[in-house]
């Protein structure tokens, strides 16, 4: 069989192909004259503002080299399409509470969030992780964490829509003086996305895997109203991270504007594991106590207070008082006598800053009662105080100690309840003894030394509880020696407004109101009073 002729010629041209050159972006053409320079592409021109002030604005990465090429992107969207990618914006799935890391290179530089996601990422220019989210997954809105500017990308333009305002509200919450004196006399619940009601102040702490020791911490502070009016008004850019975090945590709790009804402390957490050498951490339990004295310390250096001079900050010029200590060692002569009794000879005495008051407990009764069932001995908190009352004297080591309390007090005072002493076998031993208290109306008057130039003598100083930490343990195995396998749950008792006896019980993200009368039956670990400002009067008709 013959083969058929191809219809068209199958020869190749012979002429050797044109040589091939690298090419250099912005070298001249030899072959052609070069264009005349116009005023865009001038190097003092328009086109290097441009660049300087999208590089400025975190467009383009450091190693990107064809940042001045992408000046050429849209600087505004076409005339109709304003709205364009806005209806892709997922808001229940938007969460800005956690560490603003860009997650494919975790870098803090520039970073924004896609609305549609609500992953991080970092840059918006071309060669940027946001750049080929956008590409490679079709999510376009963009904004970014530190301006608020919202994009749209590939295409880099910036959106201006009035409908975006409840997200940029979300991600940094701002409040003005008037609102924020209006905090404590809210009434009207709010609504979260999906239907749930919540109370401004009162929403629930994320316990990631153990941090409810700063949950309870935090919920406390966050109702102290001098602190609390100062974080969330003051501007805190110029200060440490430690200040501003727990800034916007604050603005986030009181928010009522909230996409979700709990808030997570992730951010402040992780800059907490930063300065504290990982003393305290998201996943390790840590005593309340300790971390709020590590906290409120490192607060105050945050915002500039000295370490040796008193009342030099607003955390020191809130809790801080002075304490006046007496010690004498105690000597073993055979007519001794009361081995307690001071001798005035021989006292020293100083006086001591505090911002925290640590309250003694009882011994716990060691035996069972007639019925045979475990006694849950109870304590006033009156009694407890007497430790500062300059009479009582107590041993430490070889050495007899005396307290007072010396005016003026701070106008808040953070009381301790120490429940954990170390047993022989260098175990933690818990002392489970109920202090009982009246939420109103404490008199710490007889604790402090009178001193008429500051507070007259016969008036009493009126203290009223504005936050309860308590102490709930809960066994592990049944099996377990007491106090062994026992899990530590914390909780923060926190009053709504003042001068109302509304009480709100958060446990992480479960929040419940508890009735003012049931406060003083759980084992109180910390507790915040706040000093009264009423006439002497008043103060005798309560």
């Amino acid at each position: 069989m013959t083969k058929r002729a191809a219809v068209d010629s199958l020869e190749l041209s012979t002429d050797s192909p044109a040589s091939k050159r690298a090419r250099v972006q912005g070298a001249p053409d030899n072959d052609a004259a070069p264009p005349p320079p116009t005023k865009a592409q001038h190097p003092n021109g328009n086109d290097a503002k441009l660049a300087e002030a999208n590089a400025a604005d975190g467009e383009y990465d450091d190693d990107d080299d064809d940042a001045p090429i992408a000046s050429s992107r849209q600087k505004a969207p076409a005339t109709g399409y304003e709205d364009v990618y806005l209806d892709t914006i997922e808001r229940q799935r938007l969460d800005f509470d956690f560490e603003k890391l860009c997650s494919v290179t975790l870098s803090n530089i520039n970073v924004y969030a896609c609305l549609v996601c609500g992953k991080y990422f970092s840059g918006r220019g071309p060669k940027t992780p946001a750049y080929f989210h956008a590409l490679e997954i079709g999510h376009h809105v963009y904004i970014n964490m530190e301006t608020k500017k919202v994009f749209v990308l590939p295409d880099g333009y910036e959106v201006k829509s009035k409908s975006l305002d409840d997200i940029k509200v979300v991600v940094d919450p701002r409040f003005t003086p008037a609102e924020v004196k209006a905090l404590d006399k809210r009434e009207e619940p709010c609504w979260d996305l999906t239907g749930k009601k919540y109370t401004p102040g009162f929403v629930g702490l994320n316990n990631i895997k153990a941090n409810d020791y700063l949950n309870v911490v935090v919920q406390a502070l966050a109702h102290v109203p001098p602190l609390r009016n100062f974080f969330m008004l003051e501007d805190l850019s110029s200060r440490p991270q430690l200040a501003q975090r727990f800034s916007i945590l604050l603005r986030k709790i009181w928010n009522p504007k909230a996409f979700k009804s709990h808030v997570s402390p992730h951010e402040l957490i992780q800059e907490i594991s930063l300065r504290s050498s990982k003393k305290f951490l998201l996943t390790e339990q840590a005593d309340p106590v300790e971390f709020l004295s590590w906290f409120l310390n490192h607060l105050h250096l945050s915002l500039g207070g000295s370490k040796t001079k008193p009342q030099s900050s607003l955390i020191q010029k809130i809790f801080q008082g002075s304490l006046r200590v007496e010690s004498q060692k105690i000597s073993a002569r055979a007519d001794a006598g009361d081995r307690l009794r001071f001798e005035d000879a021989e006292i020293k005495s100083q006086t001591t800053p505090f911002m925290i008051l640590t309250l003694d407990l009882p011994p716990a009764p060691l035996f069972q009662d007639d019925t045979d069932r475990n006694i849950i001995p109870q304590v006033p908190l009156t009694t407890i105080l007497q430790k500062y009352n300059g009479v009582t004297a107590q041993e430490r080591m070889n050495t007899r100690m005396r307290y007072r309390l010396m005016h003026p007090l701070p106008p808040y005072l953070i009381m301790h309840v120490k429940r954990f002493q170390p047993n022989k076998f260098l175990q933690s031993q818990r002392n489970p003894t109920i202090v009982t208290f009246n939420p109103r109306a404490l008199d710490v008057s007889r604790y402090v030394e009178p001193n008429p130039s500051l507070h007259p003598t016969n008036e009493p100083l009126i203290y009223d509880l504005v936050a309860n930490i308590t102490y709930e343990g809960v066994k592990v195995r049944d099996d377990s020696v007491e106090g062994e396998a026992e899990r530590k749950v914390w909780k923060a008792q926190v009053r709504e407004g003042a001068g109302r006896q509304q009480w709100w019980e958060t446990q992480d993200l479960f929040v419940e109101r508890v009735n003012a009368d049931l406060l003083a039956t759980k084992e109180s670990y910390i507790m915040v009073w706040e000093r009264r400002k009423t006439s002497k009067a008043s103060t005798k008709a309560e």
